[in-house]
């Protein structure tokens, strides 16, 4: 058993890793308190905005719409010729790990009528100016070309002309920029802002505790907003937030801290196009009900290529997102729709986010999602990332919806996460402490179900699953403001991990049949396919019917071996104290600083 010494230095180190990992950087700015939008359409406008993901209006339509606003430059379409005689020898890449895409001659002739019409209505060299331009149902279509946004790029940081409209946030941080800053000030954070409606007066001051409906909620302006590209593929439209001489890759020499900015904007829609080089987060889409963020590519930004925060009703899909510090792709603080919903907001168990069809690489995290509910990732790669998916609460301060419940990881591939991303030279700065060489973990959470996923050649370990305690994120309503209220920080046993279920992956073994381990198979070091801290009472959690490296149950690799690796889906499931696995936790989760000496998480492990 661990010591109770032991167990209270747990708490206190990572209490104290998790306000510093929500306070960097300091030269960033501070953020808002954010609330989950109405789950209900808003049919103050026509068609209702939010409710539903919304449907994407077809690239042709834009030529007769009269709504539509389209950005150009002087070498479109020479630019869009290029890129369809391309597309017909050689093709397109809509993601790595797919085949090239190929048009036919029709098809190209079709996209080059499209474009030339549209031509001769463009108005705008600004992207930014467009959507200003822009209403409820409004459409800006960009023609291929790089868009630096000169005007937004200018304007200033910590605009004092907003100061009026801070805010304190949910740490008792002051001088947060409240919704009413982003609207009057949008490009003192964001390179091109989407504010989507009205501003109608200032948050709570304190936030409030219970984060269901959006307190200072005014009537929409830009609703139901499509920004899309107009040429083949989203390589045609950059939109670059940083240093345009690094290409896609680093160094990123970021201009603003945000590439695209959709806010409480109901019903955005984001396709066909490529943002890079952002301090902080490429795409941000915050406080809307209904995304669609489809075709598009996110590349080297600080944090986040894609961030999605206290949303409803969302999806991305066919997408690549690389070099990323904290993570390609991150749905947090989704909408609780899932077990630990409020059945009077939500009556019947949903998934409030959907990510498929998207290929998340090199970046020190694949996916996170911190306290992130009820969300439906299927069908996606995620590879080459130092951790494959990372779920957590411990970073949870400031995010509503504790603890992060209710997932579904299915048909996945979580493959050669090896990428080290903490060694001198790395062209990606890293933000997070995760264990190199690893494909999936859950780091506090319930109710998730990880099935029917491919995970080999992490040289670490294949799956992780971990308690933590409240005590780590959790405060009283107004005694500690840098922690999570709502949830008991006395609570024993905590109140996660529970009823966490992983069933039907192949483990050690790609789809066509090779066998490429997690790890060395050997438990006794934990380098294995899963790996279970065993956290003292926590109940519920089960690992059956997966296969191992030889197609067989029994090829399965863990910590702790089985049988004490539960294989009922029930409370008889109980755990009893991991005495390795807790002390690893303790050293590597305070270790901001990755030193390899002390945590060997941040060192590469030897290929099996």
């Amino acid at each position: 058993m661990l010591r109770g010494d032991l167990r209270g230095r747990l708490a206190l180190t990572i209490a104290a890793v998790g306000c510093l990992l929500v306070a960097a950087p300091a030269s960033a700015h501070v953020e808002r308190a954010s609330y989950w939008p109405d789950p209900q359409p808003d049919c103050s406008i026509s068609p209702c905005a939010g409710g539903q993901v919304p449907t994407p209006r077809t690239l042709a339509s834009a030529v007769s719409d009269a709504s539509t606003k389209v950005v150009c430059q002087p070498d479109s379409m020479s630019r869009l010729a290029q890129s369809i005689s391309a597309a017909q020898s050689t093709g397109y890449v809509v993601r790595p790990t797919q085949p090239r895409q190929k048009i036919s001659a029709a098809d190209g002739r079709a996209l080059t009528d499209v474009n030339k019409k549209l031509s001769k209505r463009c108005q705008f060299d600004s992207i930014q100016a467009a959507v200003n331009a822009s209403g409820n149902n409004g459409r800006v279509v960009i023609m291929p070309g790089l868009y630096t946004e000169p005007v937004s790029r200018a304007a200033p940081t910590y605009d004092q002309s907003c100061a009026q409209y801070g805010t304190t946030n949910d740490h008792g941080q002051t001088g947060a920029l409240s919704y009413e800053w982003q609207f009057h000030c949008p490009n003192d954070q964001n390179l091109i802002a989407v504010m989507g409606r009205a501003p109608n007066g200032a948050p709570p001051d304190p936030p409030l505790e219970n984060r269901h409906g959006i307190p200072d909620l005014g009537p929409c302006v830009r609703c139901n907003v499509q920004i899309e590209g107009s040429g083949v593929s989203a390589d045609d439209v950059t939109i670059d937030a940083g240093r345009v001489a690094s290409g896609d890759g680093a160094p990123i020499g970021s201009a603003k801290d945000v590439g695209i900015r959709a806010d409480r904007a109901d019903g955005i829609v984001i396709r066909n196009l490529k943002v890079r080089h952002a301090a902080e987060h490429d795409i941000y889409v915050l406080e809307s009900d209904g995304y669609l963020l489809d075709n598009f590519k996110t590349f080297y930004g600080g944090e986040y290529g894609v961030l999605t925060f206290v949303e409803d009703h969302g999806v991305m899909q066919n997408c690549e997102a690389a070099g990323n510090g904290d993570s390609g792709l991150y749905p947090g603080a989704g909408a609780e729709t899932g077990n630990q919903r409020d059945l009077s907001i939500d009556p019947v168990f949903r998934y409030s986010q959907e990510i498929r069809f998207c290929d998340s690489h090199h970046n020190a995290s694949g996916y996170s999602g911190t306290d992130g509910n009820a969300t439906w990732i299927h069908h996606n790669n995620f590879y080459d990332n130092a951790l494959g998916f990372t779920t957590d609460v411990f970073t949870a301060p400031g995010h509503p919806g504790f603890p992060q419940d209710s997932d579904l990881v299915e048909n996945n591939r979580f493959y050669s996460n090896n990428f080290n991303p903490y060694v001198a030279g790395s062209d990606v700065e890293p933000t997070v402490p995760v264990p190199v060489g690893t494909g999936l973990w859950i780091a506090g959470g319930n109710d998730n179900v990880v099935r029917n996923n491919y995970f080999f050649d992490n040289w670490r370990r294949g799956v992780m699953l971990f308690a933590v305690p409240d005590q780590v994120v959790c405060g009283p309503a107004g005694v500690d403001p840098t922690l999570l209220a709502g949830c008991n920080p006395t609570a024993v046993p905590p109140s996660t991990s529970y009823r966490n279920q992983f069933y039907g992956n192949v483990m050690g073994r790609s789809p066509a049949g090779v066998v490429q381990t997690n790890g060395t198979g050997d438990v006794t070091t934990g380098r294995t396919d899963f790996w279970w801290d065993q956290y003292l009472g926590t109940t519920g959690n089960c690992w059956h019917d997966n296969t191992g490296k030889n197609g067989t149950t029994l090829s399965v690799t863990s910590t702790p071996p089985a049988p004490l690796l539960p294989y009922k889906c029930d409370n008889t499931s109980v755990g009893t104290v991991g005495p390795e696995q807790e002390p690893e936790l303790l050293n590597c989760l305070a270790d901001i600083e990755f030193d390899t000496s002390t945590c060997p998480w941040f060192t590469t492990p030897s290929k099996p």
